[in-house]
């Protein structure tokens, strides 16, 4: 649902005269989201048990939304911009891309965006990306860059696309391109350079990440190929190499004895220093279960930690279908 006491300053605001589509249908395929997730849910630690957020219409009732708005929910809020709300159940939250989709259980009236072609989109190219709420909540902008981006919650896009000006309201945010057609969601806020020279810019999930698994993510809920090795950790990146910094409660990692300050020095005897390379080296093991073997370094010491890899997903609960 959109949260009316904002609205984005009007320089930044799209100007209908310099876009060859038309915006207001763009606009009223976003729609508002928000969810209920109950306390004890394995992702309300971090994520909270209330959130709110935007979703795009692709579908007869089908919204396209950002992962971490609906896992997990007991209950979720589809709202309009004419102010029509109808609940709604996630149907997929795809951990590789993270990517969800929500289907509404009562009619959405409503033009629904068409998929555009994210992978030929250019830099340089001019973006409008749109939260709920219509024109005062939406941002035109440009594609800076395109590049991998890896999440320290055991999360890689390969081909993240990246925009400026940035959206303040950028969860679950659409991304529609030159033509008018849905290229992305948003999902986060990064900032790029130093302190006065700043750029704030939003991570956006391209759409054709999701083409290949729709279908699968409709009618199983999720990929039917096996789901990746999981460990259950959180990590980053300084000029030393990879660090932990957390846990998760009574994941892989956790269970292996791994604590918060270890350096992971090298997986399967192969040095790891981006932590881009240390989900790729895990991701190539093989599919959730199977044995990852790291080096750690703990103080001065060095050791060898063998964890034993989960699916994720069976750390979750389910959606509730009302």
């Amino acid at each position: 649902m959109a949260d009316e006491d904002w609205d984005i300053p009007e320089h930044l605001q799209p100007d209908p005269t310099e876009h060859g589509f038309d915006l207001d249908q763009a606009y009223r395929a976003v729609v508002g989201l928000r969810s209920q997730v109950p306390p004890d849910a394995f992702t309300a630690r971090v994520l909270g048990t209330e959130r709110e957020g935007s979703g795009v219409l692709i579908g007869d009732g089908l919204v396209l939304t950002v992962g971490y708005l609906v896992s997990e929910a007991e209950s979720i809020w589809i709202t309009t911009a004419e102010g029509r709300a109808v609940a709604g159940h996630a149907l997929a939250v795809d951990q590789e891309t993270g990517f969800a989709l929500v289907q509404a259980l009562g009619k959405i009236p409503l033009k629904p965006a068409v998929l555009g072609d994210s992978e030929k989109l250019k830099i340089g190219a001019a973006t409008v990306m749109a939260a709920a709420g219509g024109r005062t909540h939406a941002v035109a902008g440009k594609l800076v860059a395109r590049q991998p981006f890896a999440g320290y919650w055991e999360y890689l896009m390969e081909d993240a696309l990246f925009v400026a000006p940035a959206h303040p309201s950028w969860g679950g945010a659409g991304l529609f391109g030159p033509d008018g057609k849905l290229v992305g969601i948003g999902s986060l806020i990064l900032q790029q350079g130093e302190e006065g020279r700043r750029l704030d810019l939003n991570m956006v999930i391209p759409v054709h990440q999701l083409t290949a698994v729709l279908d699968e993510l409709i009618t199983q809920g999720r990929r039917s190929a096996p789901p990746r090795p999981w460990l259950g950790l959180y990590a980053t990146e300084d000029e030393e190499g990879i660090s932990v910094a957390s846990l998760a409660p009574g994941g892989p990692a956790e269970a292996a004895g791994l604590r918060n300050g270890d350096r992971v020095l090298a997986v399967e005897g192969t040095a790891i220093s981006e932590l881009a390379d240390f989900w790729r080296a895990i991701w190539a093991m093989g599919q959730a279960g199977v044995n990852i073997h790291l080096q750690v370094g703990r103080g001065k010491s060095r050791r060898d930690v063998t964890v034993t890899s989960a699916d994720r997903v069976q750390f979750l609960k389910r959606p509730r279908l009302h």
